[in-house]
């Protein structure tokens, strides 16, 4: 954030969720906003999907209705996120610009009818767009409710990419920015295999449906451009904003780990880092994925608090089968939020929907009304969140563990035409986890971060990565700090051209090893099961994937003692001065990772908050209050480490530290 840009300025945590009005009667406004007061709302964000209220015909405004809510809310004490509507345009739009809607890969043009149904790269729905962003910018900009502006929804949620002629145009002129000549291009994409090798810019296609496997980078390079364009619309409405009104702070909802968007190139950009977590009640791991997720939003942030804009207080409407939150969950997911630096819970939404696609999500205000459990629930959870506010506003959450997360890595390893196409969220989360079951905390971090506060910074599956990169990486132990590599990492480079001579480049010192092959781990005629026994100076196994490691002034920690490689290194360290590089040539089982983040944390003076690696539950410091949260629907006793906290299903405690 530079410091000409407005800040958010939230005196106790947030509370409120997303407000529809114009799904209602006006006569049901007043009630809206009477138990609002009666559940502790004091922020509401308003008009996310209102275009065709506010344009009902082209260059037609009617914006009555919003000044009455706007006047209701802030008469009520509520302050609104004001959206700019441009998530969904209305029925006459793709009428009167049949061009503007999105294609897919196969060639087929999305209808209307639904929402977000425009291609990125359409000129005319920008022109449009902008046009509403000024007139509700000129109107509403000093209004005495307005606390921001909230840009769009959602970004890339269902339409990231558009095949569509004004795309490819797009696409050109981005590649054209990025190269220079179609000669650099050539080079970038290694044109000479299958004959790819272009003559001029205008020879390039999207990478749409074809015969068999893209060329590699020119796939990387359209996920590069197609989160370029979500965000050239984002900032083209910023833009408009901040000249209009300057001193009104502007956000738009992040979606977690959302691959279509790199958020690192989205991050300076946001006066307030905000996010939508729907995390499915069914699944009792799901609580590590949010905590992550929580982390991540921070980070965005250069941890500073953040948002949580969108929850849902009990089920979705999504998925196949959309079962509710048990009593309790909510409120413990809410407070691991706020424990992780959030300044606030909105939800999707205040009124539970009558009509519609989403009439069956959850809301504050259930279709049965305001004597419900979802109800009572939330009027004590903003009777809570009120009582805590001081302890956690605007504190900041303390890490000294960095975990790299590259977006260009992350589309690379997913791409076919890969020894093993792998999740890499998922992958990341294995990671992730042992340090949550030891309370031990996790900043993300993007590869050109200054990593110099970080006592260890973990590096899974950096596949694509630059020489400057690699570089940095090998500074950082130089100069005392700790590094962890794990397998499939510095295979690539930017242009994902290979790593010659035992993959790594630069980090073969560092690390003291090189690659010489590798083999994914899986069940075949000669195999029964994915994972391989470690040997060693660890218990458990290796899992997925065996790399053919060849030491050469690094100590071999742990072996493989069957597979493919059996016999060879499994796991490698090699000190230097008071720094360390350790190398992780397979993904190690729930016991091995337990144990070596045992040894990284000796070795880079890390403090657990629980003493011994614990599942289901979670332990974070916020500020000067120690926050455990208990994901399970069991009792649990929790071993801190300065004694047992006991625990009741999905319970929370809050102590001072």
């Amino acid at each position: 954030m530079t410091p000409a840009q407005p800040r958010f300025d939230f005196p106790t945590l947030a509370y409120g969720g997303d407000y529809n009005p114009e799904q209602w009667p006006s006569d049901v406004w007043d009630e809206d906003v009477a138990l609002m007061q009666v559940a502790g709302v004091n922020v509401a964000s308003v008009a996310i999907f209102a275009w065709a209220r506010l344009e009902p015909s082209p260059g037609v405004y009617e914006f009555a209705w919003l000044d009455d809510v706007l006047d209701r809310l802030h008469a009520g004490g509520i302050g609104v996120l004001l959206a700019t509507a441009t998530a969904s345009p209305p029925p006459w739009f793709a009428l009167k610009y049949p061009q503007s809607l999105p294609v897919t890969a196969d060639g087929v043009r999305l209808g209307p009818g639904s929402r977000q149904h425009y291609s990125p790269s359409s000129p005319d729905y920008c022109r449009h767009a902008l046009q509403l962003v000024t007139q509700l910018a000129e109107r509403y900009g000093s209004h005495p409710a307005l606390l921001g502006w909230h840009i769009n929804n959602e970004y890339g949620c269902h339409v990231w990419t558009s095949y569509d002629s004004d795309s490819a145009a797009a696409f050109r002129l981005w590649l054209h920015q990025r190269y220079g000549t179609v000669e650099a291009l050539n080079v970038a994409w290694g044109t000479d295999f299958w004959s790819q090798r272009y003559g001029s810019f205008d020879e390039i296609e999207p990478p749409a449906a074809m015969p068999t496997f893209a060329n590699p980078t020119q796939l990387l390079d359209w996920d590069r451009f197609s989160s370029h364009a979500l965000l050239a619309l984002f900032l083209a409405e910023s833009q408009i904003l901040r000249r209009v009104t300057p001193d009104v702070p502007l956000t738009t909802n992040l979606m977690g780990f959302a691959r279509q968007a790199d958020y690192w190139q989205w991050a300076p950009h946001l006066d307030l880092i905000c996010d939508d977590a729907y995390p499915d009640p069914s699944d009792p791991q799901a609580y590590v994925r949010l905590c992550a997720q929580r982390d991540l939003m921070r980070s965005l942030g250069g941890g500073r608090p953040w948002l949580l804009m969108e929850c849902a207080t009990a089920a979705v409407q999504w998925r196949t089968t959309n079962l509710p939150k048990p009593p309790g969950l909510h409120r413990a997911q809410s407070l691991q939020a706020i424990a992780r630096g959030s300044d606030g819970i909105l939800h999707f939404q205040w009124r539970q929907s009558r009509a519609g696609a989403e009439k069956f999500h959850s809301a504050m205000l259930p279709h049965a009304g305001a004597q419900t459990r979802v109800f009572r629930e939330v009027c004590a959870l903003g009777a809570e969140l009120s009582q805590v506010s001081a302890r956690f506003v605007g504190q900041s959450v303390p890490a000294r563990v960095a975990i790299l997360l590259d977006w260009d890595s992350w589309r690379a390893v997913e791409q076919p035409s890969t020894p093993d196409r792998q999740d890499y969220v998922a992958h990341l989360l294995e990671w992730y986890q042992p340090f949550l079951r030891r309370g031990i905390t996790l900043d993300f971090q993007p590869v050109d971060a200054d990593l110099s506060s970080y006592a260890l910074v973990l590096a899974p599956m950096l596949h694509v990565v630059s020489q400057a990169t690699l570089e940095r990486l090998g500074a950082h132990v130089s100069a005392g700090g700790h590094l962890v590599v794990g397998y499939q990492s510095a295979v690539l480079d930017q242009n994902l051209h290979v790593w010659l001579g035992g993959y790594l480049g630069p980090l073969q010192r560092t690390l003291g090893v090189h690659i010489e092959e590798w083999a994914p781990l899986s069940p075949t005629q000669d195999r029964t099961s994915d994972s391989t026994q470690l040997v060693g100076q660890l218990n458990g196994f290796g899992r997925r994937w065996q790399d053919i490691v060849v030491p050469q002034d690094a100590e071999v920690v742990a072996s493989f003692a069957d597979g493919f490689a059996a016999g060879g290194a499994a796991v490698t360290r090699r000190r230097e001065g008071t720094g360390s590089a350790w190398y992780v040539g397979t993904l190690p089982d729930e016991a091995a990772f337990d144990a070596l983040v045992g040894l990284w944390a000796l070795e880079a003076d890390l403090e657990p908050l629980m003493a011994t690696p614990t599942s289901g539950v979670e332990a974070v410091r916020r500020g000067e209050t120690l926050v455990v949260v208990n994901h399970t629907a069991e009792p649990v006793e929790v071993p801190l480490i300065t004694g047992i906290q006991h625990l009741e299903p999905f319970g929370v405690h809050l102590s001072d530290s």
